[in-house]
């Protein structure tokens, strides 16, 4: 890419954040985003770091980390002009680790009919699992809101009221939502760099990544971070291709194992997508593993230009993840749990 165009790369990716992404989620954001897609001074500082740093969502945690208050864009950019040699330096040590327990809200419908199926616990494989709050979908509590207002409500076994997040999420369509809660016999997780709930800068990281105005996602994620303190989960430090098979000989076998992953498959290249899906045909073919990935649409369409659901229209997606149960797509789900548009035909 030549240097004439690379800023121009970077102001559209910001402009999309901040017109795609972020409207309806914060419109601080939103405003900060379209802010820095129009000043040419902080593209150009951004155009300095990698090119894996320079996403949105990383830039302004780290400032928000920082301690930048919600305000208007011109406040923003004198907060930026005051604190820039630490924003870079957060953002060159640091990567966007969002650990959203509500996407477990959008995965329940899957892990509990495997279960059902296989008529036996789960033992659950997080890829990119940043601090393993997704490994306990057996342990939080969950309002599934039908069309009409209908509302599905399920609780984890024996727990105390409030000792554990409660996700919401509306449904539309012949959504298989489950009587109870799958058991889980065993959960572990691969992230290039876990973030341990143990340790104070970690969780604070983890309160930088959510969207300023989103309060209950913060109350959220320390209610799942206090349910996962009772029993941390195994994290495994490095490349998912290089340990997925070593961890995923640990589980248990008398429990059925589900590889699982959300807003993982854009930070492999095409190459790293095309081992990942030869290692999971793997583990089906020798273990009977199954796979539910939950990812946005510029992940699904592949290098050579194919696509697992050519008959979806792709604006369906836009902002949203697909659900794909063991290679057939299900469901179309809102980035943060909060949604489920379940696609499957009834009794498939």
């Amino acid at each position: 890419m030549s240097r004439g165009t690379e800023p121009a790369g970077t102001a559209d990716w910001y402009r999309h954040f901040g017109t795609v992404d972020a409207p309806g989620n914060s419109e601080c954001y939103a405003a900060w985003s379209l802010g820095i897609a129009g000043d040419p001074e902080i593209i150009r500082r951004i155009e300095a770091w990698p090119h894996t740093k320079r996403q949105p969502l990383l830039m302004l945690a780290a400032a928000r980390f920082l301690g930048a208050p919600v305000s208007p864009y011109p406040d923003f950019r004198s907060f930026l002009d005051a604190r820039w040699d630490e924003v870079s330096r957060l953002v060159l040590s640091r990567s966007t680790q969002t650990n959203e327990a509500g996407r477990c809200a959008t995965l329940l419908p899957s892990l509990a009919r495997i279960a059902a199926a296989e008529g036996r616990p789960l033992a659950l494989l997080e890829v990119g699992a940043s601090a393993g709050l997704g490994l306990f979908p057996d342990r939080y509590g969950y309002e599934f809101e039908g069309p009409g207002g209908a509302v599905t409500r399920l609780e984890p076994s024996g727990a105390e009221p409030r000792s554990y997040p409660v996700l919401h999420c509306a449904t539309s369509g012949d959504v298989p939502l489950p009587a109870a809660l799958p058991a889980v016999a065993w959960r572990a997780g691969i992230d290039l760099n876990p973030l341990d709930i143990r340790n104070p800068d970690d969780v604070a990281w983890l309160e930088a990544l959510i969207w300023p105005e989103q309060d209950f996602r913060r109350e959220r994620l320390r209610r799942a971070i206090a349910v996962a303190l009772e029993e941390p989960p195994q994290l495994v430090a490095g490349d998912l291709n290089e340990q997925l098979l070593a961890l995923a000989g640990q589980a248990p076998p008398e429990a059925a194992l589900v590889v699982f992953h959300s807003a993982v498959m854009a930070y492999l290249d095409a190459g790293g997508r095309e081992r990942f899906r030869d290692t999971m045909a793997q583990l089906a073919a020798d273990r009977g593993c199954h796979w539910i990935s939950n990812e946005g649409h510029t992940v699904i369409v592949q290098q050579d230009g194919s696509s697992v659901v050519p008959e979806l229209d792709d604006s369906r997606l836009r902002g949203r993840f697909l659900v794909v149960e063991d290679g057939s797509p299900v469901g179309i789900a809102g980035p943060h749990g909060q949604s489920l548009e379940w696609i499957e035909a009834a009794g498939a």
